[in-house]
């Protein structure tokens, strides 16, 4: 049985955008409607951690399977190995290391009262991240499907 990189990559690229629809439209809306407001916090922390993580594992196996994909096409002088698709993928890497690695620390340290920015003003910059990775992950998974 010969699987289909293309069809497997859309799959792929679709879940990975469901996945971050479900957090954002419902998972952490949810958790603040029912509990403390810290309580709800640390809900919505945990799921954000969790989806970066499954999010840097989505974007590894994108990235080996767009550039497998195009790897032929370079070959006979057709397309070139940075294609949108693969923009799209590094951009969705971008928006993931910044908007969650680089900032969490700083929002958890904010929430201490430490360093130059707020917590709020942090939260609006991650959250930026997190809406942008979403239509740059939709994006990918439209030309996938289309492709």
């Amino acid at each position: 049985m010969r699987i289909d990189l293309r069809r497997a990559a859309a799959l792929l690229a679709g879940l990975w955008a469901g996945g971050i629809l479900c957090i954002a439209a419902i998972g952490a809306p949810a958790s603040f409607a029912i509990a403390p407001r810290d309580i709800a916090g640390q809900v919505a922390g945990q799921m954000f951690a969790r989806e970066a993580y499954l999010s840097l594992g989505a974007a590894l196996i994108l990235l080996m399977a767009i550039r497998r994909r195009t790897r032929g096409d370079v070959e006979v002088g057709k397309g070139s190995v940075m294609s949108a698709n693969m923009l799209l993928v590094l951009g969705a890497l971008f928006c993931t290391v910044l908007g969650y690695f680089a900032l969490q620390p700083m929002m958890a340290a904010a929430k201490e009262g430490q360093g130059a920015l707020s917590f709020g003003a942090l939260h609006g910059v991650s959250a930026v991240f997190f809406v942008l990775k979403g239509l740059l992950i939709l994006a990918l998974a439209w030309r996938l499907s289309a492709a």
